[in-house]
């Protein structure tokens, strides 16, 4: 029997997360009927998409899902977001329908995971003031602090899935890793490779800080002045999650000291203003938030939209699922 998949973003979304290997993979499965109007889609937009569909694509752009919207489509079966957080699409009215609702955070905390990795090695090596050294003219200046990932502790700040996928990269390093986590059990942080401690004592011993929690007003400014200064000397904050978790004022400070050294992919507010001191001091790497799906990157979202597709038909469970009651700790 044919299914029919509504394909709800925008033309220009779904030129980023579809290639012509995607669209053939969609229209093997069934009928895809794809949102053709430019400019972000209005109720009206998704409605008529929606129409009789058994399966809906939402990503970047797409308002919520109403109960008027959802009435055009009786048979939906599950809302596939090929994206990050679903806060911006779901409504109560889905759940109550019983239509299953998946995030594309997975694959987008593996890009995320990936850039802390590499920030974290080339942080550890004292890449950034070499760099700057040798085009200088210089050669050795600063070789001296470098420091490979090996025998040295890594704090990990929230076990969603960046923060997990991290900690699967790290487990191919002779590394320490501790994680903080409050819904993370010391058994279930043991099974993923780390020992669970409180965010003060990850503080304390970690060589390298990295921040993967959600943005949530219980995580708002929770790396402030006090955290930070419990940190070593010459140990690394990497913050690729959200810059409202950690207290810009008190990194500035902290940094003038010159104590530590910090990769920022994420500030708050985005961009930062052009005089905001972290852009000057020489002990901070800002990156423009491209931490997480980029580029070509970006069609790792759309296909595992497709792959949960194929795990609906085929009988299993969703990698992605959202339930309602998880919203509340969800970015």
């Amino acid at each position: 029997m044919s299914v029919k998949i509504a394909i709800l973003p925008e033309p220009a979304i779904q030129k980023r997360i579809f290639g012509d290997s995607q669209w053939r993979q969609l229209e093997a499965i069934g009928t895809v009927v794809r949102n053709e109007t430019a400019g972000l889609p209005t109720p009206d937009t998704l409605r008529s998409v929606i129409e009789g569909a058994d399966f809906a694509i939402t990503s970047w752009g797409c308002s919520k899902l109403t109960g008027d919207i959802l009435d055009r489509a009786p048979k939906l079966q599950a809302v596939l977001h090929a994206a990050g957080t679903v806060k911006g699409i779901v409504t109560p009215e889905l759940w109550r329908r019983g239509i299953l609702v998946s995030s594309g955070n997975g694959p987008l905390g593996q890009g995320v995971a990936e850039t802390a990795l590499g920030l974290t090695i080339a942080s550890l090596k004292n890449m950034w003031q070499l760099t700057q050294s040798t085009r200088g003219g210089g050669w050795n200046a600063g070789k001296d602090r470098i420091r490979e990932l090996y025998e040295v502790t890594v704090g990990v700040v929230g076990a969603g899935k960046a923060g997990r996928h991290f900690i699967r990269l790290l487990r191919n390093f002779d590394v320490s890793i501790v994680i903080y986590d409050p819904i993370l059990t010391s058994e279930q942080a043991q099974a993923l490779g780390a020992v669970k401690a409180d965010l003060d004592e990850l503080m304390r011993v970690s060589d390298v800080v990295s921040i993967h929690a959600p943005s949530i007003p219980e995580t708002y400014k929770m790396i402030n002045r006090e955290r930070l200064a419990l940190m070593k000397d010459d140990a690394i904050l990497i913050n690729t999650a959200r810059g409202s978790i950690v207290d810009e004022e008190a990194l500035v400070a902290e940094l003038r000291k010159g104590r530590l050294f910090a990769c920022l992919d994420v500030t708050d507010p985005e961009p930062p203003a052009p005089d905001h001191p972290l852009r000057g001091l020489p002990n901070c790497v800002i990156t423009p938030h491209i931490a997480g799906a980029v580029g070509n990157g970006v069609r790792r979202l759309g296909q595992f939209a497709i792959d949960e597709l194929n795990r609906l038909l085929a009988g299993e469970k969703l990698e992605g699922e959202v339930k309602e009651e998880q919203l509340s700790v969800l970015a």
